[in-house]
């Protein structure tokens, strides 16, 4: 069966993130995807220069009537990321509505970017937004630590925490919800970052699954822009492959990210020359010469499953 992604999110000509990090992986795994670019700028704005233009709205609306006219209207996943407009990401909510009317067994993939190591970099509007009617449309959320402190209202100290997080994230609406980052210790020292997933499957009959896991991810020294539109993409396409098996499809996920980083920083490295910092646009990420990492990842990172019950 014939698998199509709406994707709404950044453009930028030069380099990876939002649509750029997010759509050749998924077509190299076999997805059609639509995008529908909520800005295009010339580069990510890490970089000393950037220009371009940001889509309204109205804009948006205009485009989905198009497509609403023509009847193509029917997908199976649906992704979204970074957006700084509380009437944009309105009408995202109002587009989603629509589409799962059409399609009830579409699954909404949701990056809800907003923040991170207690900094919010959008309008702190964007945030009851997400919280009141984003999240509830999302099958399968990808917040960092922050992101999911924001939206439930504790603060995350334990492992323990972040679980009873994922549980209150759960009750709002998604029923896989993936920490891509925290702040607390690995177990494997401070060369490593956590990483937590919790899923609960309500299957047609009633009966519940639930499973719970948790990474440890060697950390790299560096500053990757286009990451976390990759994890989100990734994670979509896994899931899909593996919809019961969170470990599998997570692994799998955090294994591509691993391999284009590695990559990638070894090629900046070597641009930069020796004792040289890279530059935003040598840290670009390796995204065609991992072709093949994404297609058929090499598991690097293991994940541990902490729970596991059916009832």
């Amino acid at each position: 069966m014939e698998c199509r992604v709406l994707s709404i999110q950044s453009h930028v000509v030069r380099g990876y993130v939002g649509n750029k990090s997010a759509t050749f992986p998924l077509q190299v795994l076999g997805f059609e995807v639509d995008s529908i670019n909520s800005v295009q700028f010339s580069n990510h704005t890490g970089y000393a220069h950037w220009k371009g233009q940001v889509l309204t709205a109205d804009e948006l609306n205009v485009l989905y009537e198009g497509i609403k006219l023509n009847k193509v209207n029917h997908y199976d996943y649906i992704l979204t990321g970074y957006s700084r407009d509380t009437s944009f990401l309105e009408t995202v909510v109002d587009i989603i509505q629509e589409l799962k009317k059409a399609n009830p067994s579409l699954v909404y993939v949701c990056d809800p970017v907003m923040g991170d190591h207690g900094a919010m970099y959008v309008p702190e509007n964007l945030l009851p937004v997400y919280r009141d009617k984003v999240v509830p449309l999302a099958d399968i959320l990808t917040p960092n630590q922050f992101e999911a402190e924001l939206l439930t209202g504790r603060k995350v100290n334990t492992q323990e925490d972040a679980f009873e997080v994922m549980d209150l994230l759960h009750k709002m609406g998604p029923e896989t919800v993936v920490l891509t980052s925290s702040d607390l210790p690995s177990k494997k020292g401070d060369q490593f970052l956590v990483a937590l997933g919790s899923q609960k499957i309500v299957k047609p009959d009633g009966s519940k699954t639930s499973q719970k896991i948790c990474m440890d991810i060697p950390k790299v020294d560096a500053v990757f822009v286009g990451t976390g539109d990759l994890f989100a993409a990734m994670l979509l396409a896994w899931t899909h492959h593996h919809p019961k098996d969170l470990k599998a499809a997570c692994e799998k996920t955090v294994s591509v990210m691993h391999h284009v980083i590695k990559r990638t920083i070894t090629y900046a490295n070597e641009m930069a020359g020796p004792g040289k910092r890279p530059s935003p646009a040598q840290l670009e990420l390796r995204m065609v010469q991992s072709k093949a990492d994404i297609e058929n990842p090499a598991i690097v990172v293991e994940a541990k499953v902490l729970h596991k019950s059916s009832q």
